[in-house]
């Protein structure tokens, strides 16, 4: 097995909308706002303000961050920052994240070494903020002392080797220096946040472009999402992927998504798959943990039933792994059990699996107008036919 590389090759997945997400008209609100640098701080530190997981990890220097730093002690002008106003006092910060993070370090008086800044962005995700014992570990932090050249030859920077508690009389300035935010509302359709997924898509501040999923998992983050991460993680799983790292741009995350969204809600699909992704999301932030945890265990059920499977059980001809084909076998194989709220048992044939692929009604549906409603029918159809729902059981056989 390869490890999934820079390249998005390992995938076929035709099931995509041909023509991306269609915009939408949203009622919007976007509005100006001077909150001080303490008052920014509060935010971060009280959880109001997260950094959405698709963004990259804090990656400015020390002598980039002390610059910042500089300008607001001297009134200098600074980028301003965008928030998206989730709920009230619940923000997300759309750009900004390098400044917010700095001025946050330098509070802290700690400044996190490069090494460690992976591990301290997932342990600011899960506690909402860098635990003190972490923060003075000397192995993730080193101490925040501005690092500010010469402001003229021969003149030494009068704020070089500072820290926020030696700032003396320009620490009050520091605190109530305003930063202009930029705050992002939807007001209407009240029922979804799906303007934040174009406003993410479109305003990034590394210029790159955002894959679906990465704008997706931030936006409706949820227990059910901890569950995708958990099950992504899953050795049997990463077998039938045939890789064995995580992609780094959740395309497998993705992929569970699309399975466990056409098993539970795909009787009421319409396009675009991304629009339909984006709202069984949206509803999954409101399942309890008896749910998450029984799909859970639906899904290890259904992995023992591929326990006997090749490798490319779910590769095609180019050795890719066909979306299409797995979501389809997978919905097929658990609604019996998921109706139920029982689990699968037995053992997939993969004689069926390869008849489903070689089937010229699923080809079809699987070639062109792939995200067409009588095409993701079709192939769901068809998976019903070939190779049936398995056997029910009342506990997981795992």
């Amino acid at each position: 097995m390869n490890e999934i590389g820079p390249k998005e090759d390992w995938v076929d997945d035709r099931a995509e909308d041909e023509d991306g997400l269609q915009v939408e008209e949203y009622d919007i609100t976007v509005s100006p706002n001077d909150f001080n640098v303490m008052t920014l701080h509060h935010f971060v530190e009280s959880g109001s303000v997260s950094i959405p997981g698709f963004q990259r990890n804090f990656v400015w220097d020390l002598k980039r961050s002390s610059k910042l730093i500089e300008s607001l002690i001297r009134g200098l002008p600074i980028p301003q920052l965008f928030l998206y106003e989730q709920e009230r006092n619940k923000f997300l910060v759309i750009d900004g994240q390098q400044r917010l993070m700095s001025i946050y370090y330098f509070i802290k008086m700690r400044f996190p070494k490069t090494e460690s800044r992976a591990k301290l962005r997932t342990i600011f995700e899960r506690e909402g903020l860098i635990p003190e014992d972490v923060l003075y570990d000397n192995k993730h932090f080193q101490n925040f002392n501005l690092r500010l050249s010469e402001s003229l030859p021969n003149h030494a920077n009068k704020f070089n080797g500072l820290n926020y508690a030696t700032l003396g009389d320009y620490k009050t300035q520091f605190d109530l220096r305003p930063i202009r935010n930029i705050l992002v509302k939807q007001n209407s359709p009240s029922n979804d946040d799906s303007s934040i997924y174009e406003i993410f898509n479109r305003l990034n501040s590394g210029g790159v472009t955002l894959r679906p999923q990465e704008i997706r998992t931030s936006m409706y983050h949820s227990d059910f999402y901890n569950l995708l991460s958990d099950i992504n993680g899953k050795e049997k799983w990463r077998n039938i992927l045939g890789n064995l790292e995580p992609d780094v741009h959740m395309k497998d995350i993705e992929i569970l998504l699309r399975g466990f969204a056409l098993l539970i809600d795909g009787n009421s699909y319409a396009p675009s798959m991304v629009k339909f992704l984006n709202h069984f999301s949206n509803v999954c932030k409101a399942q309890n943990r008896e749910d998450n945890e029984y799909l859970g265990k639906l899904f290890e059920s259904f992995l023992e039933t591929c326990s006997n499977l090749p490798e490319n059980a779910f590769k095609n001809k180019n050795n890719r792994f066909n979306v299409a084909l797995y979501e389809a076998v997978f919905t097929a194989a658990c609604e019996g059990a998921f109706a139920n709220r029982r689990f699968v048992t037995g053992e997939l044939d993969i004689g069926r699996i390869e008849e489903l692929k070689e089937d010229e009604d699923f080809i079809a549906a699987s070639q062109e107008g792939t995200t067409q409603t009588k095409n993701v029918t079709k192939r769901l159809s068809r998976a019903r036919k070939i190779v049936g729902a398995l056997n029910v059981a009342r506990t997981p056989d795992v």
